[in-house]
């Protein structure tokens, strides 16, 4: 009795709702809502069609016992989609340590669900320009675990409107390491936007629970304990 009810404690934690465990940036951002060219840029986004093949890339660490994964979410658009969703799935990949190198922890084809309108990839003398819908995409997949330490997740789209899909950078305009991989190049590369030949970020959010500490764990058990020993003293009691 006390070990079951000290697992069904256990399970229970482990099986929290999904929250937000990383964000890499926000996809647009003011009102309205729109990931504008940074100065100096000149790059609506990158390649990421994965029936070309293209695919981009980018970094993120897990810390402390871990992380359950439930969710991805990617942004995109489809160039003169007149603003639909046409996205149909994400392939995608986690890798542990280097981005060409390192080893494949987690990978899948998922199909990709309707995250919602987010916005519109614009040049800053184009504000009001509706030809690039940002879209959020949401991936359910496989439920998988990573320990702590550094990351790549990589991904590729398809959809069905005749252009993209297309990865803008994240609407900060962060220069960051993202990564681009194209075909007759290197597996993955710094992708650089052509204007200020500086590198990029790319928008992605990453869903599940955090592993309890094993503390929490002998806490849940130690909880389980009570309650058997109480249920007995109300049995004697009675």
């Amino acid at each position: 009795m006390k070990k079951l009810i000290a697992v069904a404690l256990i399970a229970g934690f482990g099986s929290a709702h999904a929250v937000d465990l990383f964000n890499n940036g926000a996809a647009v951002a003011g009102s309205p809502a729109l990931s504008v060219i940074r100065t100096g840029g000149t790059s609506f986004g990158a390649g990421a069609q994965g029936s070309v093949p293209n695919s981009v890339a980018d970094n993120f660490s897990v810390g402390g016992p871990g992380w359950n994964v439930q969710s991805l979410s990617f942004f995109a658009y489809q160039s003169f989609a007149a603003s639909a969703f046409t996205f149909t799935n994400a392939t995608w990949s986690v890798i542990s340590g280097d981005i060409n190198l390192g080893t494949v922890v987690a990978s899948g084809t998922t199909a990709l669900t309707n995250g919602g309108l987010q916005g519109y990839r614009v040049t800053a003398t184009t504000l009001t320009n509706l030809d690039r819908a940002i879209f959020r995409l949401d991936a359910n997949v496989t439920d998988f675990s990573l320990t702590a330490g550094s990351y790549w997740l990589r991904w590729a789209m398809t959809g069905t409107a005749g252009s993209g899909p297309w990865q803008p950078p994240t609407a900060a305009g962060t220069v960051g390491n993202a990564q681009q991989s194209i075909p007759d190049a290197p597996p993955y590369a710094l992708y650089v936007d052509p204007g200020d030949q500086l590198g990029v970020e790319f928008p992605f959010i990453i869903q599940g629970s955090v592993v309890p500490e094993p503390s929490t764990y002998a806490m849940l058990l130690a909880g389980g304990l009570v309650v058997v020993a109480l249920a007995r003293r109300r049995r004697t009691q009675v």
